[in-house]
């Protein structure tokens, strides 16, 4: 493996170093292996990307995504799958079904560095790509149903450019639907004071209370669910538990959308 630590960026470390060491753990809750190797291959010490609670909230995302893809891909075991702004996650292990069509799409230096530490398979592509730009969607194969995932991107885009993201893919694809993490008006105001986040140069952008604020900039779009990081997070500590007291409207959630 050729990366190097000043290769990743920081935020990206921040998830890597959570599945990492959680996979590492006696009874891990997610198991992500390539995380574990891209770690344990840099060989530094990334402890100050995994406190606590940015710890259980990875954790819980992990879990919560997963959890939803294979509900949707019960349902559309054909689909074709789009982690866009994949990084260096792996999310096609944790649900191929054996039959979708999967493609990890970011922007070309990341997938030039996805690259050196995952190949392309039959069912698994990278693709150079941008979360502004449709230009790469005509790579895609046509489908009954496109089921798109954006984890932690969305978070940093400001109000117009995640309009620009909407309208893009309800313009590429004329049906589908789309996992998104959403955040609050209040960590968008408090970047610094994340636990994690505020050892980075990365900062929040546009926050909403509700993913119904999405509906507004693509009218195109349905809400169909949207879940608190909390609801899943309290599961396992106490802590967990009162966090989703204390910091009920704080925390990130998963939302899903249709069109």
């Amino acid at each position: 493996m050729e990366l190097q630590f000043g290769d990743i960026q920081e935020t990206a470390l921040i998830t890597l170093a959570i599945r990492a060491s959680e996979t590492a753990r006696p009874n891990a809750r997610i198991r992500d292996q390539k995380a574990k190797e891209i770690i344990d291959t840099l060989g530094v010490d990334v402890s100050r990307f995994d406190p606590f609670m940015s710890h259980e909230g990875v954790v819980a995302r992990t879990i919560m995504y997963r959890d939803q893809l294979k509900e949707l891909i019960s349902k559309y075991p054909d689909a074709v799958c789009i982690n866009l702004g994949c990084g260096f996650d792996d999310k096609f292990s944790q649900v191929d079904n054996g039959t979708i069509r999967w493609f990890d799409v970011d922007l070309p230096d990341q997938i030039v560095l996805r690259r050196k530490v995952y190949e392309d398979q039959e069912h698994c592509i990278m693709l150079d790509g941008d979360a502004l730009d449709g230009a790469w969607t005509k790579n895609i194969p046509k489908s009954k149903m496109y089921i798109i995932v954006m984890e932690g991107v969305l978070e940093y885009f400001s109000k117009e450019q995640v309009k620009t993201c909407l309208n893009m893919l309800c313009d590429s694809f004329s049906h589908g639907y789309l996992l998104a993490e959403l955040h609050s008006p209040f960590m968008e105001k408090n970047s610094k004071h994340h636990d994690a986040v505020k050892y980075t140069n990365a900062s929040f952008g546009w926050g909403t209370k509700s993913g119904k604020e999405y509906l507004e900039l693509e009218p195109r779009m349905k809400l169909v669910s949207e879940k608190n990081y909390n609801e899943e997070m309290k599961k396992y500590s106490i802590r967990g538990k009162l966090f989703a007291i204390i910091g009920k409207n704080i925390n990130n959630r998963l939302a899903v959308f249709k069109w």
